[in-house]
């Protein structure tokens, strides 16, 4: 009999643009047969990455949520190690995907970094994601859906599914809406930025109980939170999340595995 493939799902960072020792910036990764995907490139995903026993070569596919430095610092030096030393560059395929306008995001990158950072056309493969509505697309290994949700004109949710049915949601940063419902609707892994306490509410970012709500809302089987700011860590995250879902919760760390 086959053995049942498992979806794995690493916490690379569960924190912010504010420096911390505990806390690496946004990014997580997920292993799905061969694939290999990052989601979010936050400063210090490289790093992370070699601790949860995975190289940078091995990365088949980034996503990004979008554009901020907390979200994205990394895809330079990340293309930049790509390259060099000559004995150990790219040989595989990396395919970056993102929303509204990353071809002109890369371009910039591009005319800043130059070939520091071309690994050449045959190399990397950019899609750029239509945020006017829900997007799906097949891969080797995994099915990918996009919503576009409330943050930045460019702000996409994710939804990965592994071929055996297993589906992770990552929110990205997003304030309530109902697009971040849809997306979760059932699935087995919610990952939900959970950026400041229930009283520190800032536009663009969700609260404990927001997160909650949202998850109970779309049905998910665990919701993760993560994405905390400095403030988060003088409250009872869980206790203000209670509020609103009743349901398997797991407030992120950075490192923590999940199987599917």
């Amino acid at each position: 009999m086959t053995q049942k493939q498992h979806l794995k799902v690493t916490i690379l960072g569960s924190g912010t643009c504010v420096p911390s020792l505990e806390r690496s910036s946004c990014s997580v990764l997920l292993e799905s047969g061969n694939q290999k995907m990052v989601i979010d490139m936050g400063p210090g995903t490289m790093r992370r990455l070699l601790r949860a026993e995975t190289t940078m070569l091995q990365v088949s596919h980034i996503f990004l949520s979008h554009f901020h430095p907390d979200h994205s610092a990394e895809l330079v030096p990340f293309l930049f190690a790509s390259k060099y030393p000559v004995h150990s560059r790219r040989q595989a395929p990396l395919t970056i995907i993102a929303g509204n306008g990353f071809s002109d995001f890369f371009s910039g990158l591009s005319s800043v970094y130059g070939e520091w950072i071309d690994i050449g056309p045959d190399l990397l493969n950019i899609v750029e994601l239509d945020n006017s509505a829900r997007q799906k697309r097949s891969f080797d290994g995994f099915a990918l859906e996009s919503m576009p949700v409330k943050h930045r004109p460019e702000s996409l949710a994710y939804r990965i599914t592994a071929p055996h049915g297993a589906s992770v949601v990552y929110s990205g940063d997003t304030d309530v809406c109902d697009n971040l419902v849809d997306i979760a609707k059932d699935a087995d892994l919610f990952i939900c930025e959970s950026a400041f306490p229930d009283d520190l509410k800032k536009e663009g970012h969700l609260t404990p109980s927001r997160a909650g709500e949202i998850a109970a809302r779309s049905n998910v089987r665990k919701l993760v939170l993560t994405h905390f700011y400095p403030e988060c860590e003088t409250v009872d995250i869980e206790k203000e999340c209670r509020k609103t879902y009743s349901g398997p919760l797991v407030l992120a760390q950075d490192l923590m595995e999940f199987q599917l």
